[in-house]
């Protein structure tokens, strides 16, 4: 077959990817199943039949349209199978005539590129069926595909794909806990007697509320702030013994909520324990906590786990020289990149999602890797 047929199959093929990829990208931060049920609108449940489930053609013939409920289809369904039918038709121009094989080993990495990117921009974590997942068959396919590590040794290519692993992973770790050395809390200056609310799964400042999960990632993580007032109900309860012949049961029963409070104490809230002034409670007692501050300090984290394990399956499909590029041309990227998104919504303290720049870096790479290191060389030399 002519060489630009293969090129067209790709694109279609890397089309047909990405509708299942945006399957991935809305199912599996939901925890759903990605087999059942079948494609379906979120809005009516209406089954979609197989003649309005065509890659690109669907979207733009009922323009973004459900064709049974007419309820409007998010334009990301578009971009990710656009975005990935021209990401496969890219692999195979560039390595299709040297390798098929890495062709479709490169569409298979950004495909997963893809997903995490999508996934982390939206809900800020990365599934560990993408990046465990990932490194694993990275590691598996760089024993059949050693051209993937510039080698024809297969056992060579897995000793480059595990260094690339250890390597992706223990310097993002570096670079999180250097981070968290150095951004690891952050400071919110409220109104004089503003108002601060503990509900059961977030914070609720003023102006914003916080989950618990993005304020506690570390078990040594605590929430500090000077209160003027604090108002709380805590949860009492009673053992009850009861005795059923030779058996005991013992049988916990709640009684009324105990009121307590405090005037100007320091309230610091962790994982385990919550502290007013003097007084320590464990968290899990608290029925119900308000307090009266003008200053709150929470603790952040600069990058999180999900980039670490996002790297260890970068290093597994490029080895420790992508890790490397990727980290430095992320940073790069993400400056320029994310500077410019925090300029655009004029929030300081928004959260900027970092596997797409890792992504692109990376992407970067794979496609420009050989001017890269002649340009390393000639640096080097010069």
């Amino acid at each position: 077959m002519p060489f630009h047929f293969w090129s067209v199959c790709f694109l279609i093929f890397g089309a047909v990817v990405g509708s299942f990829l945006n399957v991935c990208i809305y199912r599996m931060p939901r925890g759903e199943s990605l087999v059942y049920p079948p494609s379906h609108c979120p809005r009516c449940n209406q089954r979609i039949r197989w003649y309005h489930n065509l890659p690109l053609i669907t979207w733009i013939s009922l323009r973004g349209r459900c064709a049974y409920c007419g309820a409007a289809i998010s334009p990301r369904y578009l971009a990710v199978e656009l975005l990935t039918g021209l990401a496969f038709l890219a692999c195979w121009l560039r390595f299709g005539l040297s390798s098929p094989a890495l062709a479709a080993v490169f569409a298979l990495l950004l495909a997963g590129f893809i997903v995490a990117a999508f996934i982390d921009l939206e809900h800020y974590f990365i599934p560990d069926e993408i990046t465990i997942g990932g490194a694993v068959a990275g590691f598996l396919i760089s024993f059949g595909v050693p051209l993937l590590h510039d080698t024809s040794q297969a056992a060579v290519a897995l000793r480059r794909s595990i260094v690339g692993i250890a390597a992706g992973a223990l310097v993002i770790l570096g670079v999180l806990q250097m981070a968290k050395w150095l951004f690891g809390r952050q400071v919110f200056r409220l109104p004089p007697n503003s108002r601060v609310v503990f509900h059961e799964n977030h914070l609720q400042l003023p102006d914003r509320s916080i989950p618990y999960e993005d304020i506690f990632f570390r078990k040594s993580d605590v929430l500090r702030m000077q209160a003027r007032q604090v108002r709380g109900l805590r949860r009492r309860f009673a053992l009850q013994v009861r005795r059923r012949g030779p058996r005991i049961r013992l049988r916990a029963r709640f009684l009324a909520p105990e009121r307590f409070g405090s005037e100007d104490a320091l309230l610091s809230l962790s994982r385990d324990r919550l502290s007013i002034g003097p007084l320590h409670y464990d968290p899990a007692d608290i029925q119900q906590l308000e307090a009266v501050a003008e200053v709150v300090v929470v603790p952040r984290e600069g990058m999180g786990l999900g980039d670490v394990k996002f790297m260890a399956a970068v290093g597994a499909f490029l080895g420790w020289p992508g890790v490397a590029f990727t980290l430095m041309a992320s940073s790069v990227l993400g400056t320029i990149l994310g500077g410019l998104t925090v300029l655009i919504r004029r929030d300081r303290s928004s959260r900027i999602p970092y596997v797409p720049y890792l992504a692109m870096a990376a992407t970067i790479w794979i496609f420009f890797r050989p001017d890269i290191m002649r340009l390393i060389r000639w640096w080097l030399g010069g």
